[in-house]
């Protein structure tokens, strides 16, 4: 369960989440990383350990850090970011980093990519994978409404290949997917050897399974080729009013976020289940 539902910036006010999540059924918990105090993410790590929980992390890049940017003191500061995120990672004891941090969030230059921008990408990238050694690194594609990079699976594959590193993969999302892909199962098998994460999103944000997003269907091809890890329900609300104004999120899609946590939770297992059977 990813924490985004309830802020952009765990605290310690929000530790007891953790146990609400775990007592829900859950795995394990995503956080979303920023500038910390290691002490901060130390205790973190602990309370999710004691929680009973598995996680991973997630991030992304501004026009401060941009990786895309034609100027190379920029560039500099996105790896020099991503490695402080990727210790940050190793403190809390997270099992892998994704996230659209291939190019900046909502930064765009007017035009569509150019090929001198997939590879100022790519040599980002694989500075922070070559850093990261055997943490696994998994690159979201944003519908085109948030970055211009990379807006499908096709995009990403490509620049995975472009970065040519072996614990560099593909985060997919159902909610991305659903704006920019037209046939998400064929998605799935195409780009299947990359995807090495998954986004479980309404099309709405809301609760999975209760809106337009082929959600089922992407399950099914998972299934099909052999997925067998982490489906982390990323669903948003407007609980922190900053990031709900930075992602769009002007009103709500569900009564109460327990509603994502326990019914999200009960579509993707049942939904699961029905396909393995």
């Amino acid at each position: 369960m990813n924490m985004l539902l309830w802020t952009d910036r765990v605290g310690t006010e929000h530790f007891p989440i953790f146990d609400l999540i775990a007592a829900a059924g859950f795995d394990g918990v995503e956080i979303p990383l920023g500038p910390g105090d290691a002490d901060h993410y130390r205790q973190m790590a602990r309370r999710i350990r004691d929680a009973g929980l598995r996680c991973t992390a997630v991030t992304a890049m501004d026009a401060s850090n941009n990786p895309i940017d034609a100027d190379p003191a920029v560039r500099k500061r996105a790896i020099d970011d991503l490695q402080q995120t990727l210790d940050l990672s190793g403190i809390l004891g997270a099992e892998l980093l994704c996230g659209p941090f291939h190019s900046a969030f909502k930064v765009f230059s007017g035009r569509g990519p150019t090929e001198e921008e997939f590879e100022r990408s790519a040599e980002v990238v694989a500075a922070a994978a070559d850093y990261a050694r055997d943490m696994p690194l998994a690159l979201e594609f944003l519908n085109r409404f948030e970055c211009y990079l990379v807006n499908t699976p096709d995009d990403t594959s490509r620049l995975v290949d472009l970065i040519d590193r072996p614990n560099v993969g593909m985060l997919y999302d159902t909610h991305h997917a659903h704006i920019e892909v037209k046939d998400p199962a064929d998605a799935v098998r195409t780009n299947r050897r990359a995807i090495r994460h998954v986004h479980i999103s309404e099309n709405d944000r809301g609760v999975p399974g209760s809106g337009q997003a082929r959600i089922f269907e992407t399950l099914e091809a998972l299934h099909a080729t052999g997925y067998d890890d982490w489906l982390t329900i990323e669903a948003f609300s407007r609980l922190n009013p900053d990031f709900a104004s930075a992602i769009h999120i002007w009103r709500d899609f569900f009564a109460d976020p327990n509603d994502v946590v326990h019914q999200g939770l009960r579509y993707i297992r049942d939904s699961w289940a029905q396909i393995a059977r």
